[in-house]
């Protein structure tokens, strides 16, 4: 297997990978599952930034579109409005800044207002998509595994082997990337835990992760209060900040670079103690 890459390049900044980074989740949405509404208008989730640098967030993952199923879609022209003013209050922070589309042109206005990462669910799918990736040569990516759309994803869970395929589907867009000048050191590779994947399906994609480091790409991996973490916990959406951080000592232990959080201050705290106490993610596995 080979070593995953120790860095991700993106926009503005080289990211180091030494050591697990925790990216801050900024939903600017009335209706995401876990704390839609809360951040909605433009100067709250502009706070929200300023909390979750302030917490020890190393990137910030800013949204505008629910991905929770059943969620309404919004035109582009309100995505746009959504995020584009959060971004260019975000990229002053001093830490990259990442944006949760899948549509071409929200990855470009935002990329025109200085963000480093398009963080794609749809793997760059979208007609445009890698067009816009290919037109801007040093922006970082994360393309996830997912089937079909938010609306049918779970009415699609089911695999043979669902490690062996997600595996086959990450390998495949990362070499699609690569096909269209997209630099490997540009790409993160995300599992997609909760999309198109029922409680099984998640808990073995954690339980055999570093199958799913496929040739070295760095691991980004998502957990914060999905709802197999209340199906193992029987715990409401608004009490998992036990099992979100468990969950994402874990998929570090496995080999995850990078982990997509709510609750950033606590997810810091234990990954603090975690490598204060010697362990990493080798020794974790060996």
């Amino acid at each position: 297997m080979t070593a995953a890459m120790r860095h991700w390049q993106t926009a503005r900044f080289r990211i180091a990978l030494d050591v697990p980074k925790v990216m801050g989740i900024v939903n600017v949405t009335p209706d995401s599952f876990s704390d839609g509404g809360a951040f909605a208008t433009a100067a709250d989730a502009m706070a929200r930034c300023d909390d979750l640098v302030a917490q020890g967030a190393d990137i910030l993952d800013i949204g505008g579109e629910s991905t929770r199923p059943g969620a309404r879609t919004p035109s582009v022209q309100e995505e746009l409005a959504r995020v584009v003013p959060v971004v260019m209050h975000a990229v002053t922070l001093q830490v990259p800044v990442s944006v949760d589309t899948s549509r071409p042109e929200v990855m470009e206005a935002a990329l025109g207002a200085g963000a480093d990462i398009i963080n794609d669910v749809h793997a760059l799918q979208r007609p445009g998509a890698l067009d816009v990736l290919a037109r801007h040569p040093a922006v970082g990516v994360c393309l996830m595994h997912m089937k079909g759309e938010p609306s049918t994803m779970q009415s699609l869970a089911e695999y043979a082997d669902v490690v062996l395929e997600v595996r086959a589907f990450l390998a495949d867009r990362a070499s699609v990337a690569l096909a269209r000048g997209v630099a490997r050191e540009r790409i993160v590779l995300d599992p997609g835990i909760g999309f198109a994947k029922t409680i099984d399906h998640n808990l073995a994609l954690l339980r055999r992760q570093r199958e799913l480091l496929v040739e070295g790409y760095p691991l980004l991996v998502g957990w914060s209060r999905k709802s197999t973490l209340g199906a193992v916990t029987g715990r409401a959406v608004g009490e998992r900040l036990a099992a979100s951080v468990a969950a994402a000592l874990a998929a570090v232990a496995r080999g995850a670079s990078i982990v997509r959080v709510h609750d950033v201050a606590a997810t810091v705290d234990a990954l603090s103690v975690w490598r204060a106490a010697g362990l990493t993610p080798s020794e974790e596995t060996a």
